[in-house]
């Protein structure tokens, strides 16, 4: 017989299903009330389980044409495989479709094998932005390879592309923005006040604006910035502006002691914030900053109004298609089971980093 062991190696863990009905009595049944309250909605939600799994698999569609859906009283699936290209990757032309499936199949790769903290290291950093130059050159073309434009990028390449490289620059600008704000040096601390204060102080649907019909009217005549470019920069400065406040409210609830001790041991500034500060800082901050993370991913949706087609724009330039009109809750449901993996997973990584940076290790499990 197998058992695990936890810390304490002489207490054995139970079988799943006996653990799971010892949690269920202690949770949901440990007294009358509480036992009618969890019958009542877990009768609920099999009510709203069940027909939803009868549309989604018993009576759905997932052979045939649009003429075969409309005859079903199930999801039309073969709407989703229909589209499915589209979906995915937007008007890019079809010939060249691989290149963008190559795209997100190293960014997803690259992130997966980045995900265990010793591995982090300025090798790495070297790995990503060959990563990225790589990327750019699949989409955009070179090296033999056929222009294509970026206004015919979409889909989940554009989303992650837009979302990653948000991500990525926004973080490390909004440290600074953090330390600027509370810096002594009057003039820096007043810019990064102003930047804050008047970035978050407007919804990122007025920056994407400006950058796309304001900023051009600005530039020299004859000069011109990529519009994907545009779109990028002012994602990356909302962005910014909120992981300041939340890396600030980190720096924040270190204690005034941490600066004393390394005071005490005669370190200047740069090197308190580098070894003592912010380790400690952006421990605490990993919930607010991977939720920040997530509506920025999110919020990706919003450069429809530039004319960019992310993940979300082309779910709805697909349903306009007169063969297949009326299927909008298979698309929608399709395009946010796929935004759900992403934030799940985003989210699920960020509760382990939690559980490895404050405890030192986990629970190790070993078996006899």
């Amino acid at each position: 017989m197998v058992y695990k062991f936890t810390k304490n190696p002489e207490k054995r863990t139970l079988p799943k299903a006996e653990t799971m009905a010892k949690w269920m009595k202690r949770n949901l049944f440990s007294t009358k009330t509480n036992s009618v309250i969890s019958l009542f909605i877990l009768s609920g939600l099999l009510k709203i389980i069940t027909p939803l799994f009868n549309w989604l698999f018993i009576d759905a569609v997932w052979v045939g044409d649009s003429a075969t859906c409309r005859k079903a009283s199930g999801a039309c699936v073969a709407f989703i495989k229909e589209k499915f290209v589209y979906i995915i990757f937007g008007p890019y032309p079809r010939e060249e479709i691989w290149r963008p499936g190559l795209t997100i199949f190293l960014i997803f790769a690259l992130l997966w094998w980045s995900k265990e903290p010793s591995r982090w290291s300025k090798k790495l950093i070297k790995w990503w932005v060959s990563c990225l130059v790589v990327s750019w050159i699949l989409m955009s073309g070179g090296f033999g390879l056929s222009l294509v434009e970026n206004s015919q990028w979409g889909g989940l390449p554009l989303t992650i592309i837009l979302s990653f490289i948000g991500i990525a620059i926004s973080y490390p600008l909004g440290i600074a923005l953090a330390l600027g704000r509370r810096s002594s040096m009057p003039l820096i601390k007043s810019f990064c006040v102003i930047y804050i204060e008047l970035i978050r102080g407007v919804p990122m649907i007025s920056l994407l604006f400006m950058s796309s019909v304001m900023f051009p009217l600005f530039l020299p005549e004859g000069v011109s910035v990529d519009k994907l470019l545009r779109a990028q920069v002012a994602i990356i400065m909302f962005i910014s502006a909120y992981m300041a406040e939340v890396v600030r409210g980190g720096l924040a609830a270190i204690p005034k002691g941490q600066y004393e001790a390394a005071d005490a041991l005669g370190l200047n500034y740069f090197q308190t914030m580098k070894g003592v500060i912010l380790p400690q800082a952006l421990k605490i901050v990993i919930p607010p900053s991977v939720n920040t993370a997530i509506g920025m991913l999110k919020d990706t949706s919003l450069v429809i109004i530039i004319a960019l087609f992310d993940l979300l724009s082309t779910t709805k330039a697909s349903m306009k298609d007169p063969e297949w009109l009326g299927y909008s809750v298979e698309g929608y449901f399709f395009a946010a089971l796929i935004y759900f993996i992403l934030c799940f997973s985003m989210g699920k990584y960020a509760r382990r980093l939690e559980v490895e940076f404050h405890r030192g290790h986990k629970n190790r499990e070993v078996s006899i």
